[in-house]
């Protein structure tokens, strides 16, 4: 998901920036004056700590921006020890509105030939609240598909980044390229409670 597109939602952004601190001043599903002035200063908040913890390519930095600040601490903490160990690693995918989240969701299903690709439903994935990425290692500038060349890296950030949580380690679908802060609470379902309330959850 892109900025744009996360804006376009408006009262899904609407809780995103009320249960982040940037007040909209009521969840209403419309954008008015509130909403501008929470949006902007999530904005300013999201350069500040672009400024403290570095920037990265294009791609990753259009997906950073789309998680909560404390996600975007931690997501630029994480590529910047993959990337001063030599990795040329981006972040390819981010925050999703429940919607993008179903759609996902249909692939292979309901007469879909996709393949499958999550067992999450929208509202069902960290990913629908700002606290999750998917990232992408290429070498040689080629993507690599190859879940064994995912381990190391994992291996590499998990003991230096105690509030991350990765896909690898779930038992009943593993998802190698997905990584995530952890949560005030532990299930998806009470994220997204408080979440819908505009309340923390991170």
């Amino acid at each position: 998901m892109s900025y744009q597109l996360l804006k376009a939602d408006t009262l899904f952004y609407q809780r995103f920036l009320t249960a982040n601190g940037f007040s909209t001043k009521g969840m209403d599903g419309i954008w008015g004056k509130n909403t501008s002035a929470a949006d902007a200063a999530f904005v300013q908040h999201g350069q500040s700590i672009a400024q403290q913890y570095g920037k990265f390519d294009d791609r990753s930095e259009g997906n950073i921006i789309t998680l909560v600040p404390k996600a975007q601490v931690l997501a630029r903490q994480f590529l910047k020890i993959l990337v001063d160990a030599g990795n040329d690693v981006r972040i390819i995918s981010a925050t999703r509105t429940y919607a993008e989240q179903d759609a996902l969701y249909s692939q292979g299903r309901n007469g879909n030939t996709q393949p499958r690709v999550t067992n999450a439903k929208g509202g069902q994935s960290n990913h629908n609240f700002g606290l999750a990425w998917d990232i992408g290692l290429f070498i040689n500038g080629k993507y690599i598909t190859d879940d064994k060349k995912y381990t190391p890296l994992a291996n590499l950030v998990k003991p230096q980044l105690p509030n991350l949580e990765w896909g690898g380690d779930w038992v009943s679908f593993p998802d190698i390229p997905h990584f995530q802060h952890k949560a005030l609470v532990d299930a998806v379902a009470n994220v997204r409670a408080l979440f819908e309330q505009g309340k923390a959850y991170v």
